[in-house]
Parts: structure tokens; C-alpha cells; sequence
């Protein structure tokens, strides 16, 4: 009885599978193994190539980011270093009250606010600024304020 009930099995999971090709109307590939392997390997060849032009894109990318963020960092850091010597050519001059007079650099444009004693201290600062390396223009709007 179980030699018969596994050969209904069998036959039964051998007609299934026959009826699935047929359904499927799918062709045997005829290829040989050698047409087969250089198929493999030529999708093997392209889906490395796309692999390695994604990672070239993304590099310079990546390159492209970090370059913008370093030269953003060298031009805060070249203003910065600006404004404090202006601050401190300000604090050296006797005629002017450097704690009056607030300095902002934006990409070498130095920018004076306050007050200055005199039109002629309102120039003298102007000049002081000026005279620091790295300095492209002075923007005075020192008030007049004796």
C-alpha cells in the first residue's frame, strides 16, 4: 500500500512539474556552459563598472563638499584673525577708545561701528585698518562723538 501511495506521489509531483514548464512555455536555454559563463561574467563586468562610476561620482562629491567647508573655515579664520589685529592696532592708538568701536570682517571688508572723538580719529582708525594684511576695504561708520 505505501509503494503505491508513493508512486501516485511521485507521478502525481512529476505531472505537476511538466504541466508547470508547459504553462511557463518557457524554452531550455541551448547555450553551453561556456556561453553561459561569459554571459555571467559580462554582467559580472558591467555591474562592477556602474559600481566603480558611483563611487567615482560620490568621491568627488564627497571631495567636492570637503574642499567648500575647509575654504569656508580659511576665509572665517583669515577674518577673524583680521578683526583682532585691527582690534588690537585700535587699542594700541591713545586717540581712539577701542572699546567704543566695534570691528566686523566679512571676506576682507573690514567694517568699523562706534563712536570716534573726531573726524580726524574717525580717519586715523580707517587708515589703522587699512594698513592690516589681508584687509580689501574699510567700511567707516564711526559717528562723530566727542
Amino acid at each position: 500500500m505505501r509503494v503505491q501511495h508513493f508512486n501516485a506521489l511521485t507521478t502525481t509531483i512529476a505531472l505537476v512539474g511538466l504541466l508547470s514548464l508547459t504553462a511557463c512555455d518557457k524554452k531550455p536555454d541551448e547555450r553551453t556552459v561556456g556561453q553561459k559563463l561569459d554571459s555571467t561574467i559580462d554582467k559580472i563586468d558591467q555591474k562592477t563598472d556602474q559600481a566603480k562610476a558611483e563611487i567615482k561620482n560620490e568621491t568627488a562629491a564627497a571631495k567636492e563638499s570637503t574642499n567648500q567647508t575647509v575654504d569656508s573655515a580659511t576665509a572665517k579664520l583669515k577674518d577673524a584673525t583680521i578683526t583682532t589685529s585691527v582690534k588690537a592696532e585700535l587699542v594700541k592708538d591713545s586717540s581712539l577708545s577701542a572699546l567704543k568701536i566695534d570691528v566686523d570682517t566679512t571676506n576682507g571688508i573690514v567694517t568699523l561701528h562706534g563712536t570716534a572723538p573726531s573726524s580726524v580719529a574717525r580717519e586715523h582708525a580707517t587708515q589703522l585698518a587699512k594698513k592690516i594684511d589681508g584687509v580689501v576695504s574699510v567700511d567707516n561708520q564711526l559717528q562723530i562723538k566727542s
